[in-house]
């Protein structure tokens, strides 16, 4: 049993059916975002509710995870067997399909804080349907939403040693949270049920993501239909991308703090970071070659050039598989303690991780411990690893060993003595290089977190995302400890468009619509505002194609805004650095025009000085017009000889011949962007064909090879047409073999 009223079930169905008779036929399911939801449990309440439109289920989360379909009859036939391979095997989420389909019952409703980007922009429903919140205030809201029943997916702790536990593991974000809160609803007269689904594919995590199975009412435990983890592909980085992530990589100060997000600048970020520690010769010269020291001189203040002597501590919402790279390259590595008093000496350096008799007389100074000890200060000494699990307190002495006692006096010689032999541990215990709230990410990593060292996971802590993403009080750590962990923290986002005035839009259109959600941008933003020495960076890529054509996501204002201009700080685009903290309107302004694309300063700069923000005698510097693409294919190759820059450090899933085709197809949508370009596009394209047969290959991929039907064989010819765009010198066949 799982409680005085708790149920295992080994059918999902009879799950449905537990709590069904504990809440009745009006459900409001909380679910966390991503990874963590329990498809089976979940897709079976789905089915009773199209099954009975009795049922009132209103389904509140975040995240719900999807392989991708395509949208045109090329972009199907490309990803079929994409997804077929990575995501066969996983039961996909049914009401998320149906969502995005429009093919809900009128009986169900669903409401999500935060979409993956750009999935719902053109569905109406769940435009309507958004819940706009921080990721800090979710758990109040989906309260406010009346959740009278929470469902997760856990790992069993049984099979690593912790009967009768289970693990978040994924998402403890939210759910650590909100299970109190339903159990003070549960005391006011409220049905409630708190419904658990194991899965044995789920990395094992302890610490403050483990909890007693009797917290939850219903635990479904089949592990014959256990199922493999959702995985999000790697992405390709492109040489903006990178050069996006070198600067990003200048900011991070050793021995600080690091939160990053996912994504493709992202995983540049800690591409560049590992390059900076591992071949930090070809690191530097590519810093050199862009003189970052003098065109940014917040680098010199705020950042650092060498390999990661003390190194960082991850304290971010999301564990991106970055951070697991991290930790295999040395550079995760700086641990934090959830005492404050032991932080601050440790960040002082008035104190290292290996215990000595200095450091008892520095804990007696300080107030952490008397002398005489006492047995609250030997329970303490021994909880951090000062002290050998085998000291004990026994009648005011020290028992050392089983003939060997001392008095608890620390200023006395024979007892000092006595600690230096017997005493002192090895190396302070507890200690915590990673904090995480969620993860989600490719196959590998997974597979590797279940293959983590117990002594690795145990430096590893994934807990609720409102210790992670604010200074305020916490049961897991107040303030204080807060700001004494995350020293020199830098929290790095990525935004769309950033406005002149320094205001950034990060999640939806001007229109209204919502491309993603605020999720936690706006709580890292502002602790960092917060927080001595610590940085916000936002980055993003200067410019992006709309319509078929190339346009600046620097921009002079935008009617929707993410994080107000009050709290600009830095952002990073693959043309530098842009220090707005405490900066004048006038340099601000020209901060962000000197790192837009060159093809938009005059016009920005032109708007600028209309709007009265730049003097009207302002020019463009010589040194400023050389942002092209040109020029950041230039500044990363000199790295020199190698491949310091790949598209695909941390590997892929795509194979070479879907890299290709997946090249090609995103050209045929650039170029069919507009209706003249989808009628040139469509008359090229019925010129061509495969005359020598060098597509084959990639035309059967497609299913193409032997097309019947109108439709088929104009689909052959336009990936014929776009292979020829990416590969033009093989165009005339036999002239190029």
């Amino acid at each position: 049993m799982a409680g005085e009223n708790g149920v295992y079930c080994d059918d999902a169905n009879r799950c449905v059916d537990q709590v069904i008779e504990r809440v009745g036929k009006r459900i409001t399911l909380g679910l966390p975002l991503g990874l963590g939801k329990p498809v089976r449990f979940v897709n079976a309440l789905y089915q009773r509710a199209k099954d009975d439109p009795e049922m009132d289920l209103h389904i509140v989360t975040a995240l719900s995870l999807l392989a991708p379909e395509g949208s045109s009859s090329l972009e199907k036939r490309f990803m079929g067997p994409f997804a077929e391979r990575l995501f066969g095997e996983i039961p996909e989420l049914a009401y998320a399909r149906d969502v995005s389909r429009n093919r809900l019952p009128k009986n169900v409703r669903v409401s999500e804080f935060f979409f993956k980007a750009g999935s719902y922009l053109n569905n109406r429903s769940q435009q309507r349907n958004y819940v706009c919140t921080n990721y800090t205030h979710a758990v109040r809201d989906l309260m406010a939403q009346g959740v009278n029943v929470v469902g997760q997916m856990m790992a069993p702790g049984e099979p690593h040693g912790f009967p009768g536990q289970l693990s978040f593991s994924c998402n403890p974000d939210l759910s650590l949270d909100i299970l109190p809160l339903l159990r003070e609803r549960e005391q006011q007269g409220v049905p409630v049920a708190m419904v658990a689904e194991v899965n044995q594919q789920l990395p094992w995590f302890g610490h403050h993501s483990a909890v007693e199975e009797q917290q939850f009412d219903v635990i479904f435990n089949q592990p014959t239909t256990d199922y493999p983890l959702f995985s999000a592909p790697q992405m390709a980085i492109s040489p903006s991308d990178h050069l996006i992530g070198f600067y990003a990589s200048c900011l991070l100060k050793d021995g600080g703090t690091l939160q990053v997000g996912i994504g493709s600048l992202g995983a540049s970020l800690v591409h560049n970071a590992i390059l900076r520690h591992k071949h930090n010769d070809a690191w530097r010269a590519v810093y050199d070659h862009l003189d970052v020291a003098s065109q940014f001189p917040v680098v010199e203040s705020y950042g650092g050039t060498g390999p990661f002597e003390t190194g960082l501590y991850g304290c971010s919402e999301m564990m991106v598989d970055g951070f697991l790279y991290l930790l295999q390259e040395g550079i995760l590595k700086r641990e934090v303690f959830d005492h404050a008093g032991l932080q601050a000496l440790l960040n002082r350096g008035e104190i290292s991780q290996k215990p000595s008799l200095d450091m008892l007389d520095v804990l007696v100074r300080e107030g952490l411990i008397d002398s005489p000890l006492r047995a609250r200060d030997v329970n303490w000494l021994i909880q951090y690893g000062i002290f050998r699990e085998t000291v004990e307190f026994r009648g005011g002495r020290l028992r050392l060993s089983e003939d060997h006692a001392v008095e608890a006096d620390l200023s006395q010689e024979q007892t000092r003595e006595a600690l230096a032999a017997l005493a002192l541990g090895s190396r302070l215990a507890g200690g915590i290089a990673m904090h995480g709230g969620f993860f989600v990410g490719p196959e590998a990593f997974y597979q590797a977190l279940r293959d983590l060292s117990p002594e690795q996971r145990d430096k590893i802590c994934m807990t609720s995302v409102n210790f992670i993403n604010h200074l305020y009080d916490h049961r897991f750590g107040d303030q204080k400890l807060k700001a004494a962990q995350r020293l020199h923290g830098r929290f790095i986002n990525s935004a769309m468009m950033y406005t002149l005035s320094g205001a950034a839009v990060s999640d939806g259109l001007d229109d209204g619509r919502v491309v993603s959600g605020v999720g936690g941008q706006y709580n890292f933003v502002s602790m960092a505002h917060e927080l001595p020495g610590a940085r916000s960076i936002l980055a993003l890529r200067s410019t992006r194609l709309s319509g078929g054509q190339v346009v600046s996501n620097i921009v002079f204002n935008y009617a929707h805004c993410t994080i107000p201009r009050h709290l600009r700080d830095i952002v990073i685009t693959e043309y530098g650095i842009a220090d707005l903290r405490g900066q004048s309107d006038e340099d601000v302004y020209l901060g962000l025009i000197r790192i837009a694309d060159s093809r938009f300063q005059a016009e920005l700069l032109k708007r600028a000085q209309k709007a009265g923000k730049v003097r009207e005698d302002f020019s463009l510097p010589q040194h400023w017009r050389n942002n092209t693409p040109e020029s950041v294919r230039e500044a990363l190759g000199a790295a020199g000889s190698g491949d310091w820059f790949p598209a695909f450090p941390f590997g892929r899933d795509f194979t070479d011949e879907e890299l290709t085709l997946g090249k090609a197809l995103k050209g045929l949508k650039a170029a069919t962007a507009t209706p003249r370009g989808k009628l040139a596009t469509l008359l090229q394209a019925f010129r061509t064909e495969d005359d020598a047969g060098q597509y084959a290959a990639l035309l059967k991929r497609m299913d193409l090879e032997k097309p019947s039907g109108l439709r088929e064989k104009l689909d052959r010819k336009l990936v014929i047409h776009g292979l020829q765009q990416i590969e033009p010198a093989k165009k005339t066949g036999s002239d190029n073999s």
